[in-house]
């Protein structure tokens, strides 16, 4: 095997920033609970994870969720095609709805989020789970903030 490139830390975020990173952790859990209350499926949520830290390029956040999908039971082939989901089939329509509202929200200043995307994503998951996925996108664009300006977690090898 080739000899993998490290990618140097930049700072180590849960080391000076503690409270503000448990904080996270925690913002993170209430998240992960309102998908579990409103009934959003586990893998949903693992791929919508995923889908905004590719768009945001978190390299440690795109193994984590890539791998935890997979241990939800999100088939390879459809983590795998998760990029280029919208010319994809492998997806359903609810699915669909979730990652263009996590796009919209993703690219919140280019998008502005427009009502379609709510709207399907409301159809798709009532109010409370729109809500919730709302929650969730909002929680890993900010997990995605800090990895990528301090990548303060690594990624390494399996």
């Amino acid at each position: 095997m080739t000899p993998t490139i490290p990618i140097p830390q930049r700072l180590d975020f849960d080391a000076l920033a503690p409270i503000f990173s448990r904080a996270m952790s925690t913002l993170d859990d209430a998240a992960t609970q309102q998908l579990d209350h409103a009934g959003i499926d586990p893998g949903l949520r693992e791929l919508v994870r995923l889908r905004a830290s590719q768009l945001n390029g978190c390299a440690y956040c795109v193994d984590m969720h890539s791998q935890a999908a997979r241990k939800e039971g999100v088939a390879a082939q459809r983590v795998d095609a998760l990029a280029v989901w919208a010319e994809s089939g492998l997806f359903t329509a609810a699915e669909r709805a979730a990652f263009a509202l996590t796009e919209d929200a993703t690219r919140l200043s280019e998008t502005h989020v427009p009502e379609p995307t709510v709207s399907a994503a409301v159809a798709a998951f009532g109010e409370e789970g729109a809500a919730a996925l709302i929650s969730l996108i909002t929680a890993i664009n900010m997990w995605n903030t800090v990895g990528v300006t301090t990548r303060c977690w690594s990624v390494s090898p399996a």
